[in-house]
């Protein structure tokens, strides 16, 4: 049985050289850690998950009746399955290739800086409207795509008017903004001994061999670093879901798309915010997982 939604002091001098004064000269929202406008609307957040509230009238405190009716509506489990595909598939195919890319970069080829440059391009760019905007023609029914498929005589769909294609699309575009983890990657490739290449290279290992026995653990802490990021980018998706299909039956009804729309277009604030409070703790346990993991398969050189 499905719920029902709710209605919609002076000090001495220090010494000289002595710089511990400067530990006060921080800005008090860094030591306390929120800004005080930050907490005010956190906790605004939760009281509200708990009321019936529309904008336009006082907030009714109802309980939990947010939350057992987002537990039994289709559409809230729908929007969670779409953004857990493209978590669950866009971040390692984006980490692949962010990390491909650096290894090929770390070859000190001629030209590093432009490259690099280049391909960190789509990571300042990948969230924008403009680049959802471009992303919808290149997958249009006439666009790039179709274009180059139609060279070999093959007619191709709609990609994003299809709900079994319109997914996939985001996720190249996710897979697309590589750039912020492959600079970090090429950081971290940077940072490795060649010390260790030149003993397995004198004891006769191959390339193979010294990438998964030397540069792959000790990227390890990077790789976990990106991981635990990209996770939580991804979950925060908005823009290209909105831009790019505006979820083809619900195909691409990311979990931030139907809460923005339960928000500002049902004006429903105490169903949104409980929303966003799952969501908090869903971003949570992920991290929370993968930080558990990181114990079996980070090495670290301490």
């Amino acid at each position: 049985m499905t719920s029902q939604r709710p209605g919609r002091s002076s000090a001495p001098s220090p010494a000289r050289g002595d710089l511990s004064c400067c530990s006060g000269l921080r800005p008090p929202g860094r030591k306390r850690g929120l800004a005080p406008s930050t907490q005010l609307a956190v906790a605004a957040s939760l009281y509200l998950s708990f009321t019936d509230y529309n904008l336009f009238q006082p907030p009714q405190w109802i309980g939990l009746e947010n939350f057992a009716a987002m537990f039994g509506d289709a559409r809230f489990w729908n929007s969670f399955r779409v953004t857990a595909v493209y978590v669950l598939v866009g971040v390692p195919l984006q980490l692949a290739l962010a990390l491909a890319l650096a290894l090929l970069l770390d070859k000190g080829m001629r030209g590093l800086p432009l490259y690099r440059s280049v391909f960190y391009l789509p990571s300042l760019l990948g969230g924008s409207v403009a680049i959802a905007i471009l992303w919808r023609q290149v997958f249009g029914k006439d666009g790039l795509v179709n274009g180059a498929l139609a060279w070999f005589g093959v007619d191709g769909p709609g990609w994003i008017g299809y709900p079994d294609l319109a997914l996939g699309t985001l996720v190249v575009l996710n897979v697309w903004t590589f750039g912020s983890p492959m600079v970090i990657f090429l950081a971290g490739l940077r940072q490795v001994p060649e010390m260790f290449y030149e003993a397995a290279a004198i004891d006769g290992a191959g390339r193979a061999r010294r990438y998964f026995s030397i540069t792959l653990p000790l990227l390890t802490p990077i790789v976990f670093f990106n991981l635990v990021l990209q996770v939580i980018f991804a979950f925060q998706a908005f823009t290209q879901a909105y831009v790019v299909c505006g979820g083809p039956g619900d195909a691409t009804m990311f979990y931030t798309l139907l809460l923005y729309k339960e928000a500002f277009t049902e004006l429903d604030m105490g169903y949104a915010s409980a929303m966003a409070w799952f969501l908090v703790l869903v971003v949570a346990a992920f991290t929370a997982v993968n930080f558990w993991l990181s114990k079996y398969w980070v090495f670290y050189d301490d």
